[in-house]
């Protein structure tokens, strides 16, 4: 075999080789970019400060639950056991009183004077009204008897249930059966399991994503590198270029459908007391989005708005469209028959589409909505921030660029350098292309 074809087998393997690695960090970026963005828009569900500290059912849920702890422990001071023990005497001299006055009352029936008669003969008030004291300790020592406080407790324990029950959002069965369905998708039972997983896959998640990005930018390096070490071999920049194009592709497809940028605004924590209780919440969620390039245009065109839907176009047009038709046209220059060359669309988007290509553009445009968004909510957020002793919040702006950005940004910058080096090689293929 020619040295020039081992070369050019051994330069197509290796490339190919490359393509292969990237493609497969790019399909798995983009599956677990999208698995991402499913957990945390449900875990945003779920957490939403909607569902949480501003929802009625679980503010009852706590207030049920601190005054049921309450009652379960409910224990008098001597001093409000005294304090309750004369009020009772009071309200047993009282009936001995009232009980008198019935009695004293004249009567017309022969039975009522029969009951008066024996009334006066044998009940004596000035002498009940001695005893009370000793019947008012003696009522107080029953009902703190064990036995009495569980029977009392659940008597307590009924009506706080019962007025519970009465306190409700309307909107409580909608949610929960969201909720249930939310569940079911993860395999979980409660709110705290579907935390406590979310907990540890999203970590899982994002360490395996960054492993991806940087093998797939190993990749992309190893190529440039390829190009630097092949720059004098002229026979093999065409072939070069062409499996070049291939892995601009696989960038550019993984960066638009992966998650470019996350708005994530949320209270990590509140304390406070409520009933001798400490009451926390966590996780509320603020505000949560996660978007991609793709994402980004659908929401715009679906918007149904002219102004929205132009919006959408012109970045499906720009920052889509000329990107795939600048490779695309490339590849037909340098591989197909000569007269492809001078066909106006193929020169067009080959050589002088950059300028309206906004690929970059949408690059910069991102990073400055991180800047902003950033900014406005790290602002925002710290207003949240307090600390007391019986109050203290933690609010935290968790916004942050994603691997979707990482890899965009690199495509652009690939594509920059494929611009320069075509300018170079495109001359010498032109001439030397069969008619």
């Amino acid at each position: 075999m020619h040295i020039s074809n081992v070369r050019h087998v051994g330069v197509v393997f290796i490339v190919s080789v490359l393509l292969l690695v990237a493609g497969y960090c790019g399909v798995q970026i983009h599956r677990l970019s999208q698995e991402q963005k499913s957990i945390k828009r449900d875990f945003s569900i779920i957490n939403n400060v909607s569902n949480g500290l501003l929802s009625v059912n679980r503010w009852r849920d706590l207030v049920v639950r601190s005054v049921d702890r309450q009652i379960e422990h409910f224990q008098l001071t001597p001093a409000e056991s005294d304090s309750l023990e004369k009020e009772i005497e009071v309200l047993l001299n009282a009936l001995i009183d009232k009980a008198d006055s019935i009695m004293s009352r004249p009567q017309k029936s022969l039975g009522g004077k029969i009951r008066k008669l024996a009334f006066n003969a044998f009940v004596k008030p000035s002498n009940l009204h001695k005893e009370a004291p000793a019947f008012a300790h003696k009522i107080m020592a029953e009902v703190m008897r064990p036995r009495s406080k569980k029977r009392l407790a659940s008597v307590a324990k009924n009506k706080l249930e019962e007025l519970g029950s009465e306190t409700y959002d309307s909107t409580r069965d909608t949610r929960q059966a969201r909720f249930d369905s939310l569940y079911r998708k993860y395999d979980v039972k409660s709110f705290d399991a579907f935390n406590k997983w979310a907990g540890g896959r999203l970590p899982e998640i994002n360490r395996e994503m960054y492993t991806y990005v940087v093998v797939m930018l190993g990749a992309l390096v190893l190529l440039l590198l390829l190009w630097y070490l092949l720059r004098k071999r002229r026979p093999l920049h065409t072939m070069l270029y062409v499996l070049s194009i291939v892995m601009a592709f696989i960038f550019l497809l993984t960066g638009l459908t992966s998650v470019m940028i996350e708005i994530d605004a949320r209270i990590d924590r509140l304390d406070f007391q409520l009933i001798g209780e400490t009451i926390s919440f966590k996780d509320q969620v603020i505000f949560f989005q996660s978007k991609s390039i793709v994402d980004v245009v659908l929401l715009l065109v679906r918007n149904g708005k002219f102004d929205t839907i132009l919006v959408g176009v012109l970045i499906l047009c720009f920052s889509i469209f000329f990107p795939i038709a600048k490779l695309v046209c490339t590849g037909v220059y340098l591989i197909g028959k000569k007269g492809w060359t001078k066909k106006p669309v193929v020169s067009y988007f080959a050589f002088h589409s950059g300028k309206w290509s906004m690929a970059d553009v949408m690059v910069v445009a991102i990073f400055m909505a991180y800047i902003g968004f950033n900014g406005i909510l790290n602002d925002q957020m710290t207003d949240l921030n307090f600390r007391s002793s019986s109050f203290s919040s933690i609010a935290t702006n968790r916004t942050a660029l994603q691997p979707g950005y990482i890899i965009f940004v690199a495509f652009v910058l690939f594509g920059l350098v494929l611009s320069q080096i075509l300018q170079k090689i495109a001359p010498m293929e032109r001439d030397q292309r069969p008619q």
